[in-house]
Parts: structure tokens; C-alpha cells; sequence
């Protein structure tokens, strides 16, 4: 079976190395092709070094201030190319980017069959998060196999009518996340030293915000409410940022010189796990660590308004704060303040799954090969 993995930014690549692994050490006889476009580049690179994974082809559409349109374009144009000049059984597309959505496409006009990674999440609202929700309630059309991490996930497709293909096997995020935690414990020496300048006597709250629904009033708000939670609390806060301008540009100018605030260039995957180990909250808008908190007992203030990912919200491993100063603020102090209501919030199972998820996919994807 000749299988194509399309990966575009460094969430896929976190997300989808495990699949990869999987089919590498559980289905040698496959053959595995890994394609990047090249949406992220830098983040991306970094993450597919530190699983060991280099791409068998890099379209390196990455370019300053692109639209969505033009991306769309030109990922569908060279992913259209390469699935003619290769005869894949399948391609494998993860969640809701750009990417994930133009290498449903192309496979889709090659009549590849298109096996979506994470499918099923439904946030119900099409402009929040913009445009992946789009994104992936299109690629559930395209898709033939459907790999959802979640029960909900799971009724999500059901009740839009998908009536094949659904395989619950958890989220593969969780199987990097346990497979990571446990190769750093053993180096706690060298990360320590990395992150020295970090006081271990105050609370330490991990921030990543970067969504595009965020830009503009919202991302000011959040710094605001960062620079507050400091001010009042003492605690200290890590921010790798991301590195977009409409990101970066505003985080530098409101808390580059803010005490106590660490604005630091985005982290691998690796250093971003032991920050995640180490935290006392973490306060986020990535839908990733939505996922990963729970699996390490940290609680989760999610810098969004809806989110596509309601299970640890309803279990209570994370809130909903959404972008309002006062409320970002008064959820943190909370945490920070009262005990009970951090470990309500902190020994929670995790709803996402239990590190297995991407054993489940070549199990079901060996049941797809059309040699048997």
C-alpha cells in the first residue's frame, strides 16, 4: 500500500509523526511518503527534525503576507502535480489547515481516497476558528476514512450524515505528548539549563496565543490581561510567540518590558512539553494543548469564545475565557489563588485518548489496502 502523508505546519507535524512511526514500525511493507508544502516553515522544519522525519517532498510554498486563496492555489496546483506522477492508495490529511484542506482536494480530482486524521470537530460557528472550520466540515465531504479522536467527534460526522469510514481511535497529539514527556525526564539536566533564567519560587503560567480570530483588539486585550495577571499576582509568565506579524508585532510593543513576562522565540516540540510539565496554568488559544493539558493535570484557560474541542470543557479541565481582559484576569487569580479550585480543574483524565491513536489508524488503514 502506497500511502502519502501531506503535512503543512507544525501542528500537523507534531500530530502526525506518530502516524508515521506507527506505519514505519507496525507496517514495514508500506510504503510511506511524507509531502510538505510548506505553510509554516521554520516551526515546521524544527518539528520534523525532532521526530527523525524528512520529507520525501517539499513544495516550499511558504511566502510573507500570502492569502488564503493563493495558498490554496498553489497547494492544490503541487499536490495535483505529484499524485499524477505517483500512484498512491491513499492520502492522509490532519485537521483543519489549509494544507489539510488543499491535499483533500487534490487527492479528491486524483480519486484518491482521502483518510482525515482528528476529524469530526465542530465548533458550530464558521468564523471562529477562521478558516479552519471551514476547512475540516469540508474535507468530511471529501474524506473516505475518518479517524476521530472523541465519541462527539465521532456523532458530529454521524449527524451530518457520514454513515462510513468512522474510526474512534483517540488523538494522535496525546501519543507525541506521552511519547515526548518520557524522553525528556530523562535529560531534565539540559532543559533546566535552557530555561535557568525561570524562578522556581513563583507560579509559572506557559502562554500561547497566536489564532487569527485573535488579531487586532483581541490580542491587545490579552496583553493587557497578562501584563494585569503579573502585576497582582507575582507570578511569572513564559510566552513563546508566535512569529507572525500581526502577532508579534503587538506582543513586542505591550510586554517586551514588562518584569516578569519572557517573551521568547517559538520553542520545539520538546522544550514546549517541559514548559508545559513545569507550569502551574497554562492560558491558550492552540487547540493542540487544549488536548495535551489534561494529560499532565495542568488547567486550561482557552483564549477563544467557542472552541471545536467542547470535552475538556465539559469534563472541567478547561474554561472558556475568551478575550475579555477582566475575565482572562479573574479566572488566572483564581487559579493561582485557590487551591481547590486548581486541583478541581487539574485531576481530570484526560477525555482525548491514551496514547494509542495512531496504532488504531494502520490497523484501520491496513483494512483499506486494496491488495488484500
Amino acid at each position: 500500500m502506497k500511502i502519502a502523508v501531506i503535512i503543512g505546519t507544525r501542528p500537523e507535524a507534531i500530530k502526525c509523526a506518530p502516524v508515521v512511526h506507527a506505519i514505519q514500525s507496525e507496517w514495514p511493507e508500506a510504503d510511506c511518503r511524507v509531502i510538505t508544502t510548506g505553510q509554516h516553515k521554520a516551526i515546521l522544519d524544527q518539528s520534523l527534525a525532532y521526530f527523525g522525519i524528512k520529507p520525501d517532498l517539499n513544495l516550499g510554498l511558504m511566502k510573507p503576507n500570502q492569502t488564503l486563496s493563493s495558498l490554496t492555489a498553489g497547494a492544490v496546483e503541487g499536490l495535483d502535480a505529484h499524485f499524477k506522477e505517483e500512484d498512491y492508495d491513499v492520502v492522509l490529511v490532519q485537521g483543519d489547515t489549509t494544507t489539510a484542506f488543499s491535499g483533500a482536494l487534490a487527492a479528491f480530482y486524483n480519486k484518491i481516497p482521502v483518510g482525515h486524521i482528528e476529524a469530526g470537530l465542530r465548533s458550530s460557528d464558521m468564523m471562529a476558528p477562521y478558516p479552519e472550520e471551514g476547512n475540516r466540515r469540508l474535507i468530511s465531504v471529501l474524506g473516505t476514512a475518518h479517524f476521530t479522536p472523541t465519541e462527539k467527534s465521532s456523532q458530529n460526522l454521524k449527524s451530518e450524515g457520514v454513515k462510513r469510514g468512522i474510526h474512534e481511535v483517540g488523538n494522535t497529539v496525546i501519543d507525541a505528548l506521552l511519547w515526548t514527556s518520557k524522553k525528556i525526564k530523562g535529560e531534565s539536566d539540559r532543559y533546566n539549563q535552557t530555561f535557568s533564567y525561570l524562578d522556581n519560587k513563583k507560579p509559572l503560567i506557559l502562554v500561547t496565543a497566536h489564532r487569527r480570530e485573535n488579531f487586532g483588539e483581541g490580542i491587545n486585550q490579552i496583553c493587557q490581561a497578562l501584563r494585569t495577571i503579573v502585576e497582582e499576582t507575582g507570578a511569572e509568565i513564559i510566552y513563546p510567540v508566535h512569529p507572525n506579524p500581526n502577532i508579534k508585532g503587538p506582543v513586542t510593543e505591550a510586554l517586551s518590558e514588562v518584569a516578569g513576562i519572557h517573551l521568547v522565540d517559538p520553542v520545539d516540540y520538546d522544550e514546549l512539553v517541559y514548559l508545559m510539565n513545569r507550569c502551574h496554568i497554562i492560558i491558550t488559544d492552540s487547540g493542540g494543548i487544549q488536548e495535551e493539558g489534561p494529560s499532565l493535570n495542568k488547567p486550561i484557560l482557552v483564549l477563544r469564545d467557542v472552541t471545536e474541542r467542547p470535552e475538556g470543557i465539559d469534563v472541567g479541565a478547561a474554561k472558556l475565557v475568551g478575550t475579555d481582559t477582566a475575565t482572562i484576569v479573574a479566572e488566572a487569580k483564581r487559579l493561582i489563588t485557590n487551591q481547590t479550585a486548581y486541583q478541581a480543574m487539574a485531576n481530570i483524565p484526560n477525555p482525548y485518548g491514551d496514547g494509542l491513536a495512531s496504532f488504531r489508524i494502520v490497523e484501520a488503514l491496513r483494512k483499506m489496502d486494496p491488495s488484500k
